[in-house]
């Protein structure tokens, strides 16, 4: 099978299987997504979506984040963990989004890649969300799912980010990366993915014995 081909079934697979390729973080600014974005880093999102109610209310501003004292935001993202540089973080790029950015998420990656807690990973996603720009979220589950299919081999995120802009269209990729995190929860887990119920599985070299799991 072409590559273009099983790109095709796979892309087309995962739209049947998951309609609305919603990112699951909740948020209703720009900056709020940033800031989800950031606690979830070794933390799960329902975690995330349990925390930033509270926090949200007790900042309901740009301005309020960026004038708030880290010990106090600490306390309130504590439950997510490493909340040390998490709260630091999000205070700080709060106030360079004021100060750098006239109050808005940036739109391109080299300036998001200038906030204090946003790499690569974050950065897609923020284009992705709030821009519908192309975004390649290389999370946990997009780098182990794209290793089996056989889109990606390797561990590292940029790496594999690499090779999905090679082979999945700019204007799918946001998408997909959002899919291929509620495959990896839903069907295809890391401890016991359910292969013989997964509709991809005709399209995976991990499955089909085609290639080796990257």
């Amino acid at each position: 099978m072409e590559v273009t081909e099983k790109v095709t079934n796979i892309i087309e697979g995962l739209k049947a299987l998951y309609p609305d390729a919603l990112c699951a973080l909740q948020y209703k600014k720009d900056y709020e997504l940033m800031i989800a974005v950031r606690l979830s880093a070794q933390c799960t999102d329902a975690r995330v979506n349990q925390i930033t109610p509270a926090l949200f209310a007790a900042y309901p501003t740009l301005e309020s984040f960026a004038e708030a004292d880290i010990a106090d935001v600490e306390e309130l993202v504590r439950s997510c963990g490493f909340y040390h540089h998490k709260a630091r973080d999000i205070v700080l790029a709060c106030r360079m989004l004021l100060s750098d950015f006239g109050g808005k998420v940036p739109d391109n990656m080299e300036d998001l890649l200038k906030l204090p807690g946003v790499g690569r990973k974050t950065a897609n996603l923020l284009l992705g969300d709030i821009y519908g720009q192309e975004g390649y979220v290389c999370d946990t589950h997009c780098i182990r799912i794209c290793g089996k299919l056989g889109l990606s081999r390797g561990k590292d995120p940029v790496k594999v980010e690499m090779q999905l802009r090679q082979v999945i269209p700019p204007e799918e990729s946001s998408d997909f990366c959002h899919r291929i995190v509620l495959h990896g929860r839903a069907v295809c887990t890391a401890r016991n993915p359910k292969c013989s119920q997964c509709t991809l599985a005709p399209f995976c070299d991990f499955f089909t014995g085609t290639g080796a799991e990257a």
